[in-house]
This record gives C-alpha cells, structure tokens and sequence, in this order.
C-alpha cells in the first residue's frame, strides 16, 4: 500500500504542477519556487512529517520535500545557534542534496554532449 499512496501522492502533485503551467502564465522557476515555499510552509506548521508518513517517496522526492528539508535544518539551526541559524541551517541541511545534483548534472553532460538550442 505504501507504493500506491505514493504513486498517488506524487502524481497528483505532479498533476497540479502541470495544471499550474498550462492554465496559468507562470514560467516553471517561478512554480519550482512555489513548490518550495509551500513545503517549508507546510513543515513550519508541523504538517509535513505526517503527510510524508503516509505518502513516502511522493511526498519527499518533489520539490516540497525540498523544503521540508530546508525548513528542518533552519528549525534545527536556529535552535542550535540562535538567529544566525536563519541563515546557516538550509545551506547545511541541503548541501548534500544540492552537490549530488551538481555533480550527477555535470557527469550527466560529460556522457550525453549537450546542445545548444538554435
């Protein structure tokens, strides 16, 4: 059941995101941000650890998972190091995240030869 709720969940993120661009004018950063925001939102309100209880992977692989992280290591630092924690805890809690996607991008390039459009 575990695979079901997150195929279901992470769809039906996936569904909004492209209901989002093809109905609406917003360009895809400007709704990658919003993905974001929402799920430190959600997080802040301590709503996250349950909805990722129950939905798993489709609920921490999309960009709310990101930042459901992001908020969990400013929550984290700002205990740990007080208002200086604001601006250290995402940076500490998706680096490892971040460089991995940095890295598999670059190797990524290096196999495929990208191109420019023309």
């Amino acid at each position: 059941m575990d695979y079901v709720n997150a195929f279901w969940v992470g769809g039906l993120i996936c569904a909004a995101v492209q209901i989002l661009m093809e109905k609406t004018k917003m360009m895809p950063g400007r709704i990658m941000v919003l993905l974001v925001m929402t799920g430190a939102v959600i997080s802040l309100f301590g709503w996250y650890e349950p909805f990722q209880k129950f939905a798993g992977a489709g609920a921490s692989v999309p960009l709310l998972g990101f930042g459901n992280v992001l908020m969990k290591g400013v929550k984290e630092a700002v205990q740990e190091q007080g208002p200086l924690g604001l601006f250290a805890g995402g940076f500490k809690a998706a680096a490892v995240g971040t460089s991995a996607a940095l890295i598999f991008g670059y190797l990524a390039s290096l196999v495929f030869k990208p191109k420019m459009k023309q």
